[in-house]
């Protein structure tokens, strides 16, 4: 029996030992049950104080889903692209080519595109037949907020890469967690006006508060706000910048240090 026990001892001290090396790990431990409490206690909130629209809340919520998942999936997709080639060990290949670091990212922003719209295609198709809701009701709006949203996408996406670089596979669990950090400050369910004061400021720095406030303004209004969509495009302007800065800085500091041919399972 305490042979039984230390086995068990060792196997866990194990694990502790990889959560004391990787911070990513022990935020993981806390990340979705904080999120999802935070998201749903301000989405409680914000029915309970407007129950006058009630008969829209299907088409609210379905459409900020939707859009969720443009913002998403176009992140997802991009930081995918990126970690299938160090999965592969082929990043070091490529570079031995003559393919240069923009015409990656160029590719990753295809390859995001491409399947941000067939995963999200399919979605909406299958709302208009289960629930008779669809997002094209929008009209031309929603190319506006497809667009911006997916922009916002590949910033993050970007950042994510350079953590990846720099930090290694160890951060590839941020490539399916960091987004979710704006989805209670963006507004998706709720306008930005349920968060607290200090709040609503950070929220207002994101590009993704605009669009989906700007959803709402077509949905409820039947008004597109330019000052909005401006808003968020000139945020986005700044974010891809500074993910574009991050990401070329981290690739050359693994391209110094060697690593660009050492990551990988």
């Amino acid at each position: 029996m305490t042979g039984s026990l230390q086995r068990i001892y060792g196997m866990v001290l194990r694990h502790v030992y990889l959560w004391r090396r990787s911070w990513v790990r022990v935020l993981e431990t806390a990340y979705w049950p904080t999120m999802n409490m935070v998201l749903w206690g301000f989405i409680a909130k914000f029915f309970a104080s407007n129950s006058s629209i009630v008969a829209q809340v299907p088409a609210l919520l379905i459409s900020g889903l939707l859009l969720w998942e443009v913002l998403f999936r176009g992140q997802l997709a991009f930081a995918l692209a990126f970690l299938e080639e160090l999965y592969s060990r082929n990043l070091g290949h490529l570079f031995v080519s003559p393919l240069r670091p923009s015409e990656l990212i160029a590719s990753m922003i295809a390859v995001s595109l491409l399947r941000t719209c067939v995963g999200v295609g399919a979605a909406a198709a299958l709302a208009i037949v289960l629930y008779a809701a669809s997002i094209f009701d929008l009209g031309l709006p929603l190319v506006a907020f497809f667009a911006n949203l997916l922009v916002t996408g590949w910033a993050v996406g970007l950042m994510v890469s350079a953590l990846v670089l720099r930090y290694g596979l160890a951060a590839e669990n941020l490539a399916w967690g960091v987004i979710f950090v704006l989805a209670p400050i963006s507004g998706i369910y709720y306008p930005i006006s349920v968060l607290p004061g200090w709040l609503q400021r950070v929220s207002w720095c994101l590009p993704t508060s605009y669009v989906f406030e700007g959803m709402r303004g077509v949905l409820l209004d039947a008004a597109f706000r330019w000052d909005l969509f401006f808003g968020a495009v000139a945020l986005n302007a700044v974010y891809v910048a500074l993910g574009a800065g991050i990401f070329f800085a981290a690739f050359r500091g693994a391209r110094q240090r060697g690593a660009l041919l050492q990551m990988g399972e």
